[in-house]
Formats: C-alpha cells, sequence, structure tokens
C-alpha cells in the first residue's frame, strides 16, 4: 500500500511497511512521535520535484479542483502499479481510478497516517529541509491566493468599491462644506444666497469678490454665464442688509472657498476614474444602469463575481433590504426597487409602470452582470441591445395604440361607446328623431260630476287590463254602477231606521207632559221651582237630540269624502 503526499516542493509516495498498524487508529499517531518510529511505518519510495514555481502553481490548482495534474498522473503510472493508493481527498481519488485505473483509499486512518506524515516531513524526505520548506511553503501560497482572483490587475473589482465609496464620502463632505460658507459669507451679504443657488459658483463668486462693496467694479462674466444674475448682484451688493465684516474674516472665508473647489475638483477627477475603471470590468453593466448605480450595485454585493450569482429579483430590491422585511413582517407590499430606481430608464417611465420597467431591467442587468464576470468577451454588445429593447418597451407601455405590439405584449382593443342610433363612421343617425306629442297628456277635470267619475275609472281599468277588447271595460264600468246602487239603499235604509227612533222620542215626551197636566190638580201645593226644573230637563232633551243629529249629519259626511276619495285612486 502506497501514500500520496502533496508537499510545497512535489509529490512524495511512501510505502506503508506495516499495515496492521492502521487497524489501530487512535494509537497510530504514537508511531510518528520519533522520526525512529516513524521509519518503521512507512519509508519514501519515489519524489517528484517541481521544476518551478509556475508548475507547483498549476498542479496545486488542480489538486485543489480534485484533478491530478500532468506530471502527476505520469509519476503514479511509473511508481503504482499493481498497489493501492491512499489518498487525502477521495475526490481526487476517484479522478484517479477513473484515468489510471488504480486502486484508491480514504478512510479515517489514512487521515490519521497523514497527519503523522505532516509531523515527521522534514525527517522522512531527505535533502528537504525544515529552512527550505517555509519559504517553499510561503511562496506558493501567495501565488495560489493571487491566482484565485481569477481577474487580471486591470479586472480587479475591489477598486471600483473603494471608488464609489469615497465618491459618496466626497459628496457629503463638499455638501456640508458649501452650507457653511453660505451660512458664514451669508451674514456679510445675504442677499447672495437667493441669487446663485450652485454651491461650486457660489464658492468662486466668494473668492473673487472679497468684500460686497467690490462687487461693482468687478466682471463675473466667466463665472456666470447669465448676465441677467450678474446685474442683480451688483445691484444687491449696493443696497445689502448684511453687516461688516474684517478682512481677517474674509480671508478666513476665502480659504473655506478654496477647500470647496479643491473637493470639487478631486470629486470630477474621482469620477472620471470611476467611470473609466466600470467601462473595463463591466461594460455592459454600465450601458445598462449608468456608472454611479452600476458601482454601486458591486459594492453592495461585495464583488463583481458575488452579484452575478444573484438572480434578476433580488438585484431588483438590492438596497432596500430594510423595507423588505418591515413589509414581510406587518404583511404589506414590498418594495419594488432598491438602488436600480436611479437608472435612467426607470426615471424616464411613469409612477404606474415604473415596477414593470425595474423588473425588465433587473432581469437584463443580471445577465449583463455574468456577461461581464464570467465571459470572455469584453465588449457592451449585450448592454446596449438589452437598453434598446427596454427603451421600446417603455414606448410601447407609454404609448399603447390598438394593433401595436412588442414582443409578447400585445396593444388592448380600443373601447368606444355604443350608440344604437348613430351609423359606423358617420354623424346621422339611423332613426329619425322623436318629436313631443302633445295628445298623450293627461288633464286633470273637477271632480264635482259623475262622468269624470267614471272617466276616470275607465282609464284606471284600461291601464290595469292591457287587453284590446271593449267588453271587459263595460262590464267593469257597470259592476261600478252596481256597487254605488247597493251604498245608496243601504244608506236610505239607515235614514230610515234613525228617523223612528227620533219620533218615538218625540211621543215619550208627549206622554210625560199629559202625566204631569193629570198630576197638576193633585199636586196643586207644588212650588213654582220644580216646574223651572222640569222646563231644564225639556232643553236638555232638545239639545241632545240636536247634537245626534249632527253626529250623524257628520258621519254622511265623512262616508261620502271617504267615497270621493276611493273613486279618485
Amino acid at each position: 500500500m502506497l501514500v500520496l503526499f502533496e508537499t510545497p516542493a512535489g509529490f512524495a509516495l511512501f510505502k506503508v511497511l506495516d499495515e496492521g498498524k492502521l487497524d489501530k487508529v487512535e494509537d497510530l499517531w504514537k508511531e510518528f512521535t520519533t522520526s525512529d518510529s516513524a521509519r518503521k511505518v512507512v519509508e519514501l519510495k519515489a519524489f517528484n520535484k517541481f521544476e518551478n514555481t509556475s508548475d507547483a502553481l498549476s498542479a496545486a490548482t488542480l489538486i485543489i479542483d480534485s484533478k491530478p495534474s500532468k506530471g502527476l498522473r505520469k509519476f503514479l503510472q511509473k511508481h503504482c502499479e499493481g498497489e493501492t493508493l491512499a489518498v487525502a481527498d477521495s475526490k481526487l481519488g476517484n479522478a484517479i481510478k477513473e484515468k489510471l485505473k488504480i486502486d484508491c483509499l480514504h478512510n479515517s486512518a489514512v487521515m490519521e497516517l497523514m497527519r503523522g506524515l505532516r509531523n515527521q516531513l522534514t525527517e522522512l524526505i531527505t535533502g528537504l529541509g525544515a529552512q527550505d520548506l517555509g519559504p517553499m511553503s510561503l511562496g506558493l501560497s501567495h501565488s495560489l491566493s493571487r491566482y484565485k482572483l481569477k481577474f487580471s490587475p486591470e479586472k480587479v473589482d475591489t477598486m471600483i468599491i473603494q471608488a464609489i465609496g469615497l465618491l459618496d464620502d466626497l459628496d457629503k463632505e463638499l455638501n456640508t462644506y458649501a452650507m457653511r460658507v453660505r451660512e458664514w459669507y451669508g451674514w456679510h451679504f445675504p442677499e447672495l444666497t437667493k441669487i446663485i443657488t450652485d454651491n461650486i459658483q457660489y464658492a468662486k463668486v466668494v473668492k473673487m469678490m472679497g468684500n460686497r462693496a467690490n462687487a461693482v467694479n468687478l466682471d463675473f462674466s466667466e463665472i456666470l454665464s447669465d448676465e441677467e444674475i450678474e446685474t442683480q448682484l451688483k445691484e444687491a451688493a449696493v443696497i445689502s442688509m448684511g453687516t461688516e465684516v474684517s478682512d481677517l474674516d474674509l480671508s478666513n472665508i476665502r480659504e473655506l472657498c478654496d477647500q470647496v473647489l479643491a473637493l470639487s475638483e478631486y470629486r470630477t477627477q474621482l469620477y472620471d476614474y470611476l467611470k473609466s475603471r466600470m467601462n473595463t470590468i463591466a461594460p455592459n453593466l454600465t450601458a445598462l444602469v449608468g456608472e454611479l448605480v452600476g458601482a454601486r450595485l458591486i459594492a453592495h454585493g461585495g464583488s463583481l463575481l458575488n452579484l452575478a450569482k444573484q438572480p434578476g429579483s433580488t438585484i431588483q430590491i438590492l438596497g432596500a433590504e430594510k423595507a423588505l422585511f418591515r413589509a414581510l413582517k406587518t404583511k404589506h407590499s414590498t418594495p419594488k426597487y432598491g438602488l436600480i430606481y436611479h437608472a435612467s430608464l426607470i426615471g424616464k417611465a411613469s409612477q404606474k409602470h415604473k415596477g414593470k420597467i425595474s423588473r425588465s431591467l433587473a432581469a437584463k442587468t443580471a445577465l449583463a452582470i455574468r456577461y461581464d464576470a464570467l465571459g470572455d468577451g469584453e465588449d457592451n454588445s449585450i448592454g446596449t441591445e438589452s437598453r434598446l429593447k427596454l427603451e421600446t418597451r417603455l414606448q410601447v407601455l407609454e404609448n399603447r395604440e390598438l394593433g401595436k405590439s412588442a414582443g409578447s405584449t400585445k396593444g388592448k382593443p380600443k373601447i368606444e361607446v355604443y350608440e344604437k342610433d348613430r351609423k359606423k363612421g358617420a354623424g346621422a343617425l339611423t332613426t329619425p328623431a322623436k318629436t313631443y306629442n302633445p295628445a298623450a297628456d293627461l288633464v286633470l277635470a273637477e271632480e264635482t260630476p259623475k262622468k269624470s267619475e267614471l272617466a276616470s275609472k275607465k282609464r284606471k281599468h284600461h291601464e290595469v287590463k292591457t287587453e284590446p277588447s271593449a267588453e271587459p271595460a263595460d262590464e267593469a264600468i257597470q259592476e261600478d254602477g252596481d256597487q254605488e246602487d247597493r251604498k245608496k239603499k243601504k244608506k236610505k235604509s239607515k235614514e230610515s231606521e234613525e228617523a223612528p227612533a227620533v219620533e218615538g222620542d218625540g211621543e215619550k215626551k208627549k206622554k210625560k207632559k199629559s202625566k204631569e197636566a193629570e198630576d197638576e190638580p193633585a199636586v196643586a201645593a207644588a212650588s213654582e221651582g220644580e216646574k223651572k226644573k222640569k222646563k231644564k230637563k225639556k232643553s236638555d232633551a232638545d239639545g241632545e237630540d240636536v247634537v245626534m243629529q249632527t253626529e250623524e249629519s257628520g258621519k254622511k259626511d265623512k262616508k261620502k269624502k271617504k267615497k270621493k276619495h276611493a273613486d279618485d285612486e
């Protein structure tokens, strides 16, 4: 059984002298405490030395990817015929078995054996000292770490991350310094703040003018392109409400203006550097979203390679993580865009189309980033083509018409108002305009005659019954007349009953009077007061009769009114 061991100087093959000791894994490390005991377990069979650093680097990179190099394959074919090979990497063992047909072994005993070999490596390999092995391993590790970048020095995206971070810091500092200049010089010339809005122009004017009294004799045409602003400045300087300041104060203000102008110049220089770096490292991403947005996406993702591993949905909301998790926590709608919102394509879109354009732009941006990170080409053809497609899609969304389409997106048909009386494509009506018919009006007449009542009843029956025959209408009129006759007979019978009742009351009164006349001779001693009482009783009875008659007449009037109301209805 042979053991393959990789060193910075080359590949070593050790032969296991006592394979029985491999069964005791727990006690195997004791065999490598000293070099003499280690030589009893293994011995060096062959050693394949690297010719130079590049050879060592190529072999090491292939070993990391679990692939045997060309020199290693030749070395194993020469020394491993009919032997079992113990390896530290199971994937490397599978690759060797497939290509070289050599049985490979990888288990815990082999790993413990590798640990012992590493401990006594300088003693087991003759001619390899510790003083030589250290520099070899250090140089190989440095070369390997450089190779792992997989980019040329021109394609290192770390410079972009640092440049965009510095650019954002410069913007903040520049804004702070410019506001300080405005506030400081505003005590001397407050009107200048409203006249000149640009911070850089303001700093240049303050540096050139100094005291506001000098504004009349100076020419600001090199700084201010508009002559009207220059005349306003000179007029305001004459009538300014600011306080007077000393020359020492003005010199300090001018030094601050120098700092603002220096920062502005450095920012311009840094932006040009960032633009050139972005066009070199990510040309397609730059063509799609611009230099600043692309650099911020790379900085937020960590690197261009990490950003290439992200899907389009992640790139779309990159930079809006806080809003995303807040929306998921509160169960509200998630954000539609993050850093990509500042791209020019989304800025051109209207508010209702920003979500669609951001989704499409994120999908195209993901493809462009992958091509820039993993592709061999250095042109921006993919980014330019994707941008043209997105611009046409945006135009279709903004100006969608009937029959127009772009790709798979079809325009919705135009909906017209339906008018049944209007011809297609003409302004004339298919049917004539309706005229007013005065004969269809209904005039309400007085209700005193019975004919008007009968006529209203006929109209009602005509409205209720839509049959064309006139016989049902005549029958309805006759039935109404019979009902009225019956009601009249009932009224007469009631009146006749009430009349005998009144006559009976009169007869009773007469009998009372005759009895009183007969009783007068017998009751001669009755006082005149009793007669007066009787007379009062008579008058009360007469009053009751009158009240009864008035009540009966009132009831009759009410019944008549009810009948008239029912007939009208």
